[in-house]
């Protein structure tokens, strides 16, 4: 039964909210509540969020001292696939201002008690194998033109991807595989983490709901996805310390967005 209400929720049906219909300007809207709400304490957000820069920092570390240098930009890009579990904390504190709680930042660990915690954990774990799966075929791509062999320095193995076919061949392909693993993560979780902490659909639904979102709006959800993409590159410079700012903005947004995309019940969520 436990396993049954992960996938189903709690009234062990299968919950299929209604999609709305949104356009360009919603996108912009939603960026623009999720910045209000960053503004409402930053200090307190980016003080929550100083972990993306430390783990951006930390992953290019490990990377290069372990002598996984063609690793190292999967490990960036991929780390993004992980974003929307990360972010739950600040879709809490957005729910909570959104109705007029204390929205103080320890709310923000409020999501420990959620009910639909072991459905959260379900997608997060989702993600957690797409995020490995894309590392895999990452070091498979780069196998089949490099070899197995690792780089003997950072600059030889810039130089190799930047002026070799092989290289040129390596960003192409690289770029393409991993760009498909984006779209998987967006379409299938765009709203399903605001949508289980708001109610307790379970994660079938929550999968289902964002990809028949995602089927409805496809041209703003794919701006919304080229929005984040390109804030997160934006984000790395310099040396990551700007997702400490980056990432609280898109996760207020992504709550915002996720109002706009699925209509709400008519019976409010139990916390």
């Amino acid at each position: 039964m436990t396993a049954f209400h992960i996938m189903a929720g709690a009234d062990s049906g299968f919950a299929r909210p209604a999609i709305r219909k949104i356009g360009i300007a919603d996108i912009t809207d939603a960026l623009r509540m999720g910045w209000s709400d960053f503004r409402e304490k930053p200090s307190h957000y980016v003080f929550l969020c100083l972990i993306y820069p430390l783990a951006g920092v930390f992953l290019m570390a490990w990377s290069t001292g372990a002598n996984l240098l063609p690793l190292l930009f999967p490990l960036m890009s991929g780390f993004a696939l992980l974003g929307p579990l990360a972010a739950l904390g600040l879709y809490e504190i957005s729910r909570r201002r959104e109705a007029g709680e204390d929205s103080s930042w320890q709310h923000a660990f409020s999501v420990r008690r959620s009910p639909a915690l072991p459905s959260i954990l379900a997608v997060g774990f989702f993600l957690f194998v797409l995020f490995i799966s894309w590392l895999l075929v990452a070091q498979s791509i780069y196998a089949a033109y490099f070899g197995d062999v690792p780089p003997t320095s950072i600059s030889a193995f810039f130089n190799e991807v930047m002026t070799t076919p092989q290289g040129m061949a390596l960003i192409l392909w690289g770029n393409l595989t991993g760009f498909l693993f984006a779209v998987v993560v967006l379409a299938t979780t765009v709203v399903a983490f605001p949508l289980m902490l708001d109610r307790d659909v379970g994660a079938a639904a929550a999968i289902d709901t964002s990809v028949r979102a995602t089927i409805a709006n496809p041209v703003p959800v794919a701006l919304w996805g080229l929005i984040v993409a390109a804030l997160l590159v934006i984000g790395t410079i310099p040396i990551f310390a700007g997702l400490a700012v980056i990432m609280p903005i898109l996760g207020h947004s992504t709550w915002h967005l996720y109002r706009k995309l699925v209509v709400p019940s008519s019976i409010p969520a139990e916390r």
